[in-house]
């Protein structure tokens, strides 16, 4: 059974988590944080975003995915480090997955780019 995310794709995930992610970590642990991670952002914009996803720009949803699949793929290294070759890999991956979400959310909060993401 794969994941099921709404604003993003099991590809995007796991090509962030990397070859070291665990296999332990689930699939129902991975659609459980993309729910929250999905609510967070819907949130945090002041805009339901999983009702209008499939509707939107290709380059918001970009933006969107790009939030959220790093923040699944965070969840993913930090339940369980010991697959990749040391900690600093891990964490070095946690790092720019985190800088990556931090820049997306500020575009998409951005009021001046929230003109263009609600008429795109």
């Amino acid at each position: 059974m794969v994941g099921t995310y709404i604003m993003t794709t099991e590809t995007d995930v796991l090509a962030k988590a990397g070859a070291g992610a665990s296999s332990s970590f689930t699939d129902a642990m991975k659609t459980a944080a993309a729910l929250r991670f999905e609510a967070e952002l819907n949130a945090t914009l002041r805009k339901n975003y999983s009702d209008t996803y499939a509707a939107l720009n290709a380059d918001v949803k970009h933006m969107i995915s790009e939030v959220v699949s790093s923040q699944i793929a965070k969840e993913w290294i930090a339940y369980d480090m010991s697959g990749y070759t040391n900690l600093r890999e891990a964490e070095n991956k946690i790092n720019m997955l985190d800088a990556s979400v931090k820049i997306n959310k500020s575009l998409l909060i951005d009021k001046e780019r929230q003109r263009f993401v609600n008429g795109a």
